[in-house]
């Protein structure tokens, strides 16, 4: 269990150097999120078209948008390793006595590093904008580690699709393919008793609203009545992407 630990570390240690070194990337995907809370976020909160009860639009979005952000990080997280197969460091890593779980687990959390970094880039920029968050330090820790391990599962994804699309430009396509339509249909934008009957129950399978609705009790609304089950279907989605991660890693260097 030591070294199961010790090598997961390794990963997360190993993007903390990139970072330190490469800032650019960082700042320039905050700028996305940073936009749709001031932009579209304000827009949309003076048309008071939606419904969000005693929640400001800007407010109600600002952990969708951080949710977005971090899917976007993750779901693209498996670049690296197509990049790493075609230059040849992958099979060189993959020598390492390290079992297949823990390298998977270790990349996977290693993006939620990036994505925790990256909300806390976004979250004084919202507070400056006028975002109300609640007062309880405790509670935005807790929805930072929602962040993390929710970048951990969606890194999971990019492995898994790695593992099948050999090329970054299919890599690409399947996942801009994946990464809008969870977003859309997610409680991310718009509560999900607005949208009509088919979407609403494609919202009710798809873990980003769970995961979107965690974020903004924790953050936003303080009611945490339905908090349990949000982080259930976390723990769920992350501990079968991860599963599925292994097994679909061995068709990586094939």
């Amino acid at each position: 269990m030591m070294g199961f630990l010790r090598n997961m570390l390794v990963m997360m240690e190993l993007e903390l150097r990139r970072l330190r070194h490469d800032r650019t990337e960082l700042w320039t995907r905050g700028v996305q999120p940073v936009l749709w809370i001031a932009i579209f976020g304000t827009t949309m909160g003076a048309v008071r078209g939606i419904d969000t009860g005693d929640i400001p639009y800007t407010d109600y979005i600002t952990p969708g948008v951080l949710i977005q952000s971090t899917t976007f990080v993750s779901i693209f997280y498996g670049l690296t390793l197509v990049w790493e197969r075609e230059s040849g460091i992958l099979k060189r890593l993959l020598v390492a006595p390290v079992s297949r779980f823990a390298m998977v687990i270790g990349r996977s959390m290693a993006a939620g590093v990036r994505a925790t970094i990256q909300s806390l880039i976004i979250i004084p920029v919202a507070l400056l904008i006028g975002v109300r968050l609640v007062p309880n330090p405790l509670l935005i820790l807790l929805a930072l580690a929602v962040i993390f391990f929710a970048a951990g599962g969606f890194a999971a994804i990019s492995i898994l699709i790695a593992s099948f699309f050999k090329t970054r430009e299919r890599f690409m396509g399947i996942g801009q393919a994946i990464t809008f339509p969870l977003f859309f249909t997610s409680s991310a934008l718009y509560p999900i008793s607005m949208m009509p009957p088919i979407l609403r129950g494609l919202a009710t399978v798809n873990p980003v609203s769970y995961i979107v609705d965690a974020v903004r009790a924790l953050m936003v609304s303080g009611d945490l009545d339905q908090l349990p089950l949000d982080l259930l279907v976390l723990a769920t989605f992350v501990l079968v992407m991860f599963a599925l991660a292994s097994i679909g890693f061995r068709r990586i260097i094939e």
